[in-house]
């Protein structure tokens, strides 16, 4: 894998076998940067990257000037790899080791972005819980997003939060917005 773009593009960062991971390909993540890139100032925003695995998503946030940045995986060498890694790159990236849902379930942390890239194999139900909680607890900042990462195999059209979604290959990128804030605004 690869920094598509900012302080350390091109940046190739090679993770360990033995991690239980799929990053996001460089193709696929260039265009949800590139989506990300007409909606925020990267330096202006807070992120959280859920399942963040060998913390591709984060590195990318970091290189393009986001300072706040969250990652959460359950595994513990994933999280040791996203530690030495942003050590290395003197990025600042706040990781936890946590099972995502009692994560969201506690967290008094709310961001302007939610990344969240479940293993491809969930049930329907499980990556729809990640939204219920994330809207249910208000995890995301005025003007906030949720972006699930899933197969194209998988449906999270019906859920009521749903916004749109961007399709590359085999991967889909769901987004999710609290539209209904601004109609109470």
């Amino acid at each position: 894998m690869r920094i598509i773009s900012g302080k350390h593009k091109s940046k190739r960062i090679t993770a360990p076998k033995n991690l239980p991971v799929r990053p996001t390909t460089d193709m696929a993540k260039e265009s949800l940067f590139n989506i990300l890139n007409n909606l925020y100032y990267f330096e202006n925003i807070s992120v959280l990257d859920l399942f963040s695995g060998t913390g591709n998503i984060s590195y990318e946030f970091a290189s393009r000037g986001t300072e706040t940045i969250y990652a959460v995986d359950a595994h513990f060498a994933c999280i040791k790899f996203i530690n030495q890694t942003a050590k290395d790159l003197g990025m600042e990236i706040n990781s936890y080791k946590s099972d995502v849902y009692k994560f969201l379930e506690k967290t008094p942390l709310k961001t302007d972005v939610i990344f969240a890239d479940p293993p491809y194999d969930f049930e329907e139900a499980q990556f729809l819980k990640i939204a219920d909680l994330i809207f249910e607890r208000k995890l995301l900042n005025d003007d906030g997003v949720l972006i699930i990462e899933h197969s194209k195999h998988t449906n999270l059209t019906n859920h009521p939060k749903f916004s749109y979604e961007k399709r590359y290959g085999g991967n889909v990128f769901s987004f999710f917005e609290d539209l209904n804030d601004d109609v109470e605004k």
